[in-house]
């Protein structure tokens, strides 16, 4: 995952700007297309924000996964709006980072809201992350990390 983003900053909800390389290593990653005008998304979100936070604030040790959401926002004002009103304490692409077009196509996004979980390489694990949080909730995890090759304890 470190991968994907090499040579980018991304950002935290507070604007603060963070290298992926710290803050994605030995994660999960599920890389989030979605937009705050789109209400599929606007439904979606809370959801994602109740699995990320039960993930990494109600397990012990904290699950190693981690959201990088890539906007479909129409402006950084409305990202930054978005983020702010519903998002999990997760990183951001900044809105101006024209990688996001790459990363889009990369991955094959024709509709948002797209929750793409991918190993540390960018491979993907699942590109039905929605789905799956939405059928199993945490339980899915388990899976994800089965298959993104993290040896590490993790139990939930």
């Amino acid at each position: 995952m470190v991968d994907v983003f090499s040579g980018r900053l991304l950002v935290s909800k507070d604007g603060r700007s963070v290298d992926p390389e710290e803050a994605l290593q030995n994660k999960v990653v599920g890389l989030y297309f979605s937009a705050g005008w789109c209400s599929p998304c606007r439904d979606f979100t809370p959801v994602l924000c109740d699995f990320y936070t039960e993930l990494l604030e109600e397990t012990d040790p904290p699950a190693p996964f981690e959201v990088v959401f890539i906007s479909s926002d129409h402006s950084a004002e409305e990202m930054v709006g978005y983020m702010h009103a519903m998002h999990g304490d997760w990183l951001a692409l900044p809105f101006h980072d024209p990688y996001k077009h790459d990363l889009k196509k990369k991955y094959n996004i024709t509709a948002i809201p797209k929750l793409v979980i991918v190993k540390q390489t960018g491979e993907v694990i699942t590109d039905k992350g929605r789905k799956q949080i939405r059928d199993k909730g945490l339980s899915c995890f388990r899976n994800w990390l089965a298959g993104a090759d993290i040896f590490q304890n993790f139990s939930s």
